[in-house]
C-alpha cells in the first residue's frame, strides 16, 4: 500500500508560540521550504510583526496570524476552526507554546503550579485532541511537540516546568501508540532542547556558552520531516557540548 505524501509547498502548519524565539525560528524555516503557516499567541502585536518580516524574506504571503490563549478551550476550537474552514487542512501542528515559573519544590504555589501546566500540557492536550481528527480524516499529519531536557532531567528550580515537559513526552508517546495501532499516517516528533540562545539570532550569531542557535532546531526540524513516512525521529535531545 502506498503511502500518502505531501510535499512542503502543498502543507499548511500550525505553530503556537510562533511569535518568537524557537516557533518564530521554526516558522520561517518553514515559510522558506514553501509551507503556509498560522502563527498563534496572545500577543497578536509580536504575531504581525513576525509574519510581516517573514513575509517580506521570503516574498509571498506564507504566514497567518491567529490570536488565541493556549489556555482557553474556546479560543484553542476557534483557531483550529479557522485553519480548517481556511485551507480544508491542518499538516503540520507544532505545540511550542511554553513557559516556566521558577519556584522549588518547597515553595511551588498553586497559581504558578496551574499556569505552568494549563499552558505546557493541558493546553497541548486540547489543541492536539482538536487537530487528530482532520489529521486522521486527510490520512496525513505530523504534530512536534517542543519539549526539552527538563522533560528528562529534573531541575530543582523548575519542578512544575520539569513536570510539564515530563508529561508532554507520556502524552506524545500515548498518542504515538494509537495513531500506529490505528495504521495512521502521522508522525509524532518531539523535540528536546537544552539551552537555546533566543538572544543572539543572526545567521552569524554566536550564541552564549553552552547555548545553541536556534538555527539548529529550526534544520533539525526540516530533517525530521523529511524523512520517509515510515520514518519517526520519538525524542531528538539537542544540545550544546
Amino acid at each position: 500500500m502506498s503511502v500518502k505524501k505531501k510535499p512542503f509547498t502543498e502543507q499548511i502548519a500550525l505553530v503556537t508560540g510562533g511569535g518568537s524565539g524557537i516557533g518564530r525560528a521554526l516558522t520561517e524555516v518553514l515559510a522558506i521550504h514553501g509551507v503556509q503557516i498560522v502563527i498563534a499567541s496572545r500577543r497578536t502585536e509580536k504575531l504581525s510583526e513576525t509574519a510581516a518580516a517573514i513575509n517580506e524574506l521570503v516574498g509571498w504571503e506564507r504566514v497567518f496570524t491567529y490570536g488565541c490563549d493556549i489556555r482557553n478551550l474556546a479560543e484553542i476550537e476557534s483557531l483550529v476552526t479557522y485553519t480548517i474552514e481556511r485551507w480544508n487542512t491542518i499538516d503540520i501542528l507544532i505545540n511550542n507554546s511554553g513557559l516556566a515559573v521558577p519556584e522549588t519544590v518547597d515553595q511551588i504555589t498553586d497559581a504558578g503550579w496551574d499556569k505552568v501546566i494549563e499552558t505546557n500540557l493541558r493546553g497541548v492536550m486540547q489543541l492536539t485532541r482538536a487537530v487528530v481528527p482532520h489529521m486522521l480524516q486527510n490520512d496525513f499529519g505530523d504534530i512536534v511537540n517542543i519539549s526539552s531536557q527538563a522533560g528528562k532531567h529534573g531541575y530543582a528550580d523548575v519542578p512544575s516546568y520539569c513536570a510539564s515537559k515530563f508529561g508532554l513526552l507520556g502524552f506524545a508517546e500515548a498518542l504515538r501508540d494509537q495513531v500506529r495501532k490505528a495504521s495512521a499516517n502521522i508522525r509524532i516528533f518531539n523535540l528536546c532542547p537544552g539551552l537555546v540562545d533566543v538572544e543572539n539570532t543572526g545567521s552569524n550569531a554566536v550564541p552564549k556558552p553552552g547555548f545553541i542557535h536556534l538555527s539548529n532546531i529550526a534544520r533539525t526540524l526540516v530533517y525530521a520531516l523529511s524523512l520517509d513516512r515510515n520514518v519517526v525521529l520519538e525524542d531528538i535531545n539537542i544540545y550544546a557540548s
